[in-house]
C-alpha cells in the first residue's frame, strides 16, 4: 500500500488523484505499490526464512523485498545474538538442585533467569510478527530500534 504524501492518507492501487485531499499521484507511486502487491510473498517469505530472496536474487529485482529482506536480516542477527547471550547465561547461572538439605548434583537454570531471558525475546518475536503484517499490508515501515541500519544496498 502507498501512502500520499502530502495528507498521508492510504492510496489504493490504480488511482491517479489522492481520495482524501486530490493531490495528484505519480508514477513512481504507482510503481511502489505494483512492486508491493507484486513481491508481498517473498516480502513475508524473508522474515520466515530471511536467506530466501537473498538466493534467489529477488532482493536485485524488487525494492520492496529488498527492503524487508534487510529488516529480517537485521532481525536475524539480533536474535541469533539473543540466542548466544540466553545460551551462555543460561549454562554459567546455575542452582544446584537439593533433596533434603542434600545437594544432588543436578544444577538449574534459575526461575528469574529464566523468566526474564523468556521476556527478553517476546520483543524479538513482536519485531517479527510487525515485519511480516507491514510486508502483507504493503507497508515499507521501518522496525523500531534496528530498522535505520542497511546491511543489503
Amino acid at each position: 500500500m502507498v501512502f500520499c504524501q502530502k495528507c498521508g492518507a492510504e492510496l489504493q492501487t490504480g488511482i491517479k488523484f489522492c481520495p482524501v485531499c486530490g493531490t495528484p499521484i505519480d508514477q513512481m507511486q504507482q510503481t511502489q505499490a505494483n512492486d508491493a502487491e507484486q513481491n508481498k510473498m517473498m516480502a513475508i517469505l524473508s522474515y520466515i526464512i530471511f536467506f530466501i530472496p537473498l538466493i534467489t536474487g529477488d532482493h536485485k529485482k524488487s525494492s520492496f523485498v529488498k527492503f524487508h529482506v534487510n529488516q529480517a536480516t537485521l532481525l536475524a542477527i539480533v536474535a541469533i545474538a539473543y540466542s548466544i547471550i540466553r545460551g551462555l547465561l543460561s549454562a554459567i547461572i546455575k542452582v544446584p538442585v537439593t533433596l533434603y538439605g542434600y545437594n544432588t548434583g543436578v544444577y538449574y537454570t534459575p526461575g528469574w533467569l529464566a523468566t526474564i531471558l523468556w521476556l527478553i525475546g517476546i520483543p524479538i518475536m513482536a519485531a517479527c510478527v510487525y515485519g511480516i503484517y507491514n510486508a502483507a499490508t504493503g507497508k515499507q515501515i521501518e522496525l523500531p530500534i534496528i530498522g535505520k541500519y542497511r546491511l543489503i544496498k
